[in-house]
């Protein structure tokens, strides 16, 4: 996983719970915190920093992952260049459709052993948008979490369904509907 979502990880969490919890939970997953954005690092260290997090704050590590994907977005999009290919978003519906079609391949470019998220649409008509969601790292509460900073920056009025399709949840079913009117 690349470094940069690691990075941002800690500075959400220092931000919105102080210093003093960040290295708390820093010590307690046992790591040491230091990460550059171009590095490469394993997800389980991510995995095991929101579960000490979560003790310690007495929040659901699902609910974290939300609250840490929402507040990704925002600074991903700011670090995001555009792209000469890309068709500028209008809306949620389109960002997500760039995402998978641009995005993720130009990651895969820059970074070859990258392996990110796959979005398998399903279906899509102006006011619902239903799409899978594919990851080994099983951070489907990440993307939640990104999908509403997304409806948030586009100021749409947004119902998000999600729906496991596998038990470990690799695999997750998004339903977005536009609440229009």
């Amino acid at each position: 996983m690349k470094g940069i979502i690691f990075t941002e990880f800690l500075d959400i969490v220092e931000s919105r719970f102080g210093l003093d919890v960040c290295q708390q939970m820093l010590d307690d997953a046992g790591v040491d915190g230091i990460y550059t954005t171009v590095g490469s690092y394993d997800h389980r260290i991510l995995v095991k920093m929101i579960v000490c997090l979560s003790k310690i704050t007495d929040i659901s590590s699902e609910a974290l992952q939300e609250v840490y994907g929402e507040a990704l977005f925002v600074r991903l999009l700011s670090t995001m260049p555009m792209m000469d290919n890309w068709e500028l978003p209008t809306g949620t519906f389109s960002f997500i459709e760039q995402v998978e079609r641009h995005i993720h391949i130009e990651v895969k470019k820059l970074y070859p052993n990258a392996n990110p998220p796959q979005f398998d649409f399903i279906s899509k008509t102006s006011a619902q948008m239903i799409l899978d969601y594919i990851s080994a790292r099983c951070f489907s509460h990440v993307c939640l979490g990104l999908i509403r900073g997304c409806v948030h920056h586009f100021n749409e009025n947004m119902d998000i369904e999600m729906e496991p399709v596998s038990q470990d949840q690799s695999h997750v079913r998004f339903t977005l509907t536009l609440n229009v009117g």
